[in-house]
């Protein structure tokens, strides 16, 4: 290799590009939507991920994504009010890409292990908690509207099935 320092990891996919900026600005908004987010903090969450892109090396884009897997599971653990919707689609960005490095050269697969059961962590939680709702009569429901002990997600105890 020459002394030119590698990009290979900018190969991965343009999601986290796309995605992160508006997703992380409503993380770190004092508001808890998304929608109300203002665009000076979207913009602004933009041309960061842009510099790291442009400027960063693997080192500083890994420890943005650190930052953002932080950002999603205060979230999802509730030790920090946010769109929980937002950290969602973070979570899920960020640890798509986690589980593709495996795919590329060097550590960023195994210096990303604890991020990644983390993320798993949070993304089940956060898939859970924004699909699921309840109905007119309080019973809480999947997505689909049918209640969550039925399809499995709760039983009558208000456990997921199969935990304690």
């Amino acid at each position: 290799m020459s002394g030119r320092r590698s990009l290979v990891w900018l190969g991965l996919t343009p999601e986290p590009e796309r995605e992160l900026p508006r997703s992380v600005a409503a993380l770190r908004a004092p508001r808890r939507d998304a929608a109300a987010v203002p665009p000076e903090l979207a913009d602004a969450e933009h041309r960061r991920v842009q510099r790291l892109i442009l400027r960063g090396t693997r080192r500083s884009w890994l420890r943005y994504l650190a930052e953002v897997t932080h950002l999603v599971t205060a979230v999802a653990d509730g030790s920090r009010p946010g769109d929980k919707r937002a950290a969602l689609l973070a979570g899920e960005v960020v640890l798509d890409h986690h589980h593709m490095l495996i795919g590329l050269p060097g550590p960023g697969y195994d210096s990303t292990a604890a991020d990644r059961s983390a993320l798993e962590e949070a993304v089940r939680a956060l898939r859970t908690d924004t699909t699921a709702g309840t109905d007119s009569t309080g019973t809480r429901t999947s997505r689909t509207g049918i209640p969550a002990s039925v399809t499995g997600a709760e039983t009558p105890h208000g456990t997921a099935r199969g935990r304690a």
